[in-house]
């Protein structure tokens, strides 16, 4: 299998590890256990009544900073949620669109910068966006919000933005657009649809992108609908999951200029039942490290790195919206998949995003009109 070729030139390492303390919130409204394998899990709702929470991020002092797909961005703070952040910017919540990741700049805690996509509306309809801004030293705004990147080819279909952002050590922005409901676009190199982009926190074309395309911002191509994006803190590759059709969901390991299919090559079907493309496989396209069939719609992914679950060293952990779990891929030495337990399976709801916070704790949000953001600690062992 080929992976991330990481070069002095693109120096993708990854951000150190700060280590907090997370304290359990006191107005947590419910604790429950589970059983995983050896392990026993305690899952704590942290806050409730979030309007379709699409992404968790924890800030420098343990609070959250959380977006709901409808437009808004808040502020937790011991389990009590804050009102909206003012000062962001249009945003086309409509169909899958509206306000969609955060992520922290990796020197967060002295510029309070930070980065978040969007679906931004614009001629011809709308499409996936992303932008920096600082969070406000109190806490109630957003100030400097500038837009540095806007796919290229807007369109009025509600699905398929992507999109998640995955941030390197050296400041610049991995994230992923899908096929916005076009699969052709994804096979089209002059159309930011369906790959995966690489740019500086200027919205320039980062360094490693391949050279002489089209788009010197596209890193890899191919893509359905990446809504899981990650970079590993220990081996610094890059890694995505994939929503699938009908059928062919996948974990994909992209490497700059490589072509990962969609929708030439897919384990997937079309919704009618009919196949896709020429087959399974074909020269000149990437195969998935891992694939779902039947699909369960993955949210996001993350790779266990953290000293709460020490078993779990390495693993992929994937939010997963169709079967209401989250599940845990365990891999071998060489990175392949080994084996895949299914944890939380409907006890929850839709889970959007798994993020694994510094004390080895792990954050889920779930993707409801009444989401919930959920904190998994480890419970004592029987």
């Amino acid at each position: 299998m080929k992976m991330l070729n990481l070069s002095d030139k693109t120096k993708l390492l990854a951000a150190p590890i700060v280590v907090l303390s997370l304290a359990l919130p006191a107005s947590a409204q419910d604790l429950d256990e589970h059983r995983a394998g050896t392990v026993t899990l305690e899952v704590t709702t942290v806050a409730g009544n979030l309007e379709h929470p699409w992404s968790v991020e924890v800030l420098p002092d343990g609070s959250y900073v959380v977006t709901e797909r409808p437009g808004r961005m808040r502020i937790i703070r011991d389990g009590k949620v804050g009102e909206p952040l003012r000062g962001l910017p249009k945003i086309a919540a409509t169909g899958q669109g509206g306000l969609l990741d955060v992520a922290l700049a990796p020197d967060f805690a002295e510029t309070r910068r930070l980065f978040f996509t969007a679906a931004a509306p614009g001629p011809g309809g709308q499409g996936t966006a992303v932008f920096a801004a600082r969070l406000s030293d109190d806490e109630q705004r957003l100030e400097g919000v500038d837009r540095i990147f806007l796919m290229n080819k807007l369109t009025r279909a509600g699905q398929h933005f992507g999109s998640r952002i995955a941030i390197a050590a050296d400041g610049s922005l991995f994230f992923g657009i899908g096929d916005r409901g076009d699969a052709d676009r994804a096979q089209d190199p002059a159309d930011h649809a369906g790959k995966i982009l690489h740019i500086n926190p200027d919205g320039s074309p980062a360094n490693g992108n391949p050279q002489g395309q089209a788009l010197p911002e596209v890193w890899s191509s191919g893509h359905r609908n990446p809504q899981g994006l990650t970079i590993d803190p220990v081996d610094n590759r890059l890694y995505t999951v994939e929503h699938g059709a009908r059928g062919g969901d996948e974990i994909n390991a992209p490497q700059a200029g490589n072509n990962y299919g969609w929708p030439v090559i897919s384990y997937g079907k079309h919704y009618s039942g009919a196949e896709i493309g020429i087959g399974q496989s074909a020269d000149g396209y990437e195969q998935p490290l891992h694939y779902w069939d039947p699909s369960i719609a993955p949210g996001a992914l993350a790779i266990y790195r953290g000293a709460m679950f020490p078993e779990w060293d390495g693993d992929f952990l994937v939010a997963a919206l169709k079967y209401q779990l989250l599940a845990r891929m365990e891999r071998n030495d060489d990175g392949s998949i080994a084996a895949e337990e299914r944890m939380l399976g409907g006890e929850y709801g839709r889970i959007r995003d798994v993020k694994v916070a510094p004390d080895g704790s792990i954050l889920l949000v779930t993707d409801e009109e009444d989401g919930q953001l959920l904190r998994i600690t480890r419970g004592s062992e029987s």
